[in-house]
């Protein structure tokens, strides 16, 4: 029986490769447990303003690079709750689905989430579900018990604890991991890679690897259905 696995942090609103990379695998690991990093994709993205790529960010409460992602916590000032959602409203009100994926994100941001590992988790799960993508989604934090493990051995042990025969990365850790090491433990280590992907946004010449909420407010669920297919595993 094949079982494709992979591991990735909690993002924000994560950019399509993410999803694509959920949606080649049966199990998808979200590793929560491990340190918050700074200046990362843990709670912040890019979305589209006047043309060009523009951070927005979810404040965050005493984040700290010696905390892990699932211990950091939100602010809970509202002034920023407010100020994030009306620059994702002002940047994408025309935006051809904006009535219906707006409201799923301020329903995404808004919810009862203490924790940045909970709340980006609850935004890969609504658009996943949005997109009709079934891969079961575990968090590291609840089940692998192997944090004494790092690098590597921890992702083979999370891999063998789910009788993984394949085991899928972004094309980005390509150097970082080392296929012999996996084969021994009967694992084939794949990569995948985004192909081109360009859809209409606004009339601004397109502007590439944007947050999944820029894909959202551009295409149809069908369009994106599409989209996701679209990457060549090495």
């Amino acid at each position: 029986m094949q079982m494709k696995v992979a591991i990735m942090q909690p993002y924000f609103f994560p950019y399509i490769g993410y999803f694509q990379l959920i949606n080649s695998t049966d199990i998808f690991v979200v590793y929560d447990d491990v340190n918050y990093i700074n200046k990362g994709w843990i709670n912040r993205n890019n979305i589209l303003v006047n043309g060009k790529a523009t951070l927005i960010t979810l404040a965050l409460k005493n984040a700290s690079q010696n905390k892990l992602i699932n211990e950091t916590e939100i602010s809970d000032d509202t002034k920023n709750i407010e100020k994030l959602l009306k620059s994702i409203e002002l940047s994408y009100k025309k935006a051809p689905f904006f009535e219906i994926i707006f409201p799923m994100i301020i329903d995404i941001i808004t919810a009862k989430s203490t924790t940045i590992a909970d709340s980006n988790l609850n935004c890969i799960k609504t658009i996943c579900n949005y997109l009709d993508i079934s891969t079961k989604i575990i968090p590291t934090s609840t089940i692998y018990n192997n944090t004494h493990l790092k690098a590597q051995h921890r992702i083979l042990d999370i891999c063998q604890q789910e009788k993984a025969t394949q085991y899928i990365n972004p094309i980005g850790g390509i150097e970082i991991y080392t296929k012999e090491l996996f084969e021994n433990m009967g694992i084939k280590l794949n990569f995948i890679k985004t192909n081109l992907i360009e859809y209409k946004q606004f009339k601004n010449e397109f502007i590439p690897g944007l947050s999944i909420i820029d894909v959202l407010m551009f295409n149809s669920k069908d369009k994106i259905k599409e989209i996701i297919n679209q990457y060549t595993l090495v």
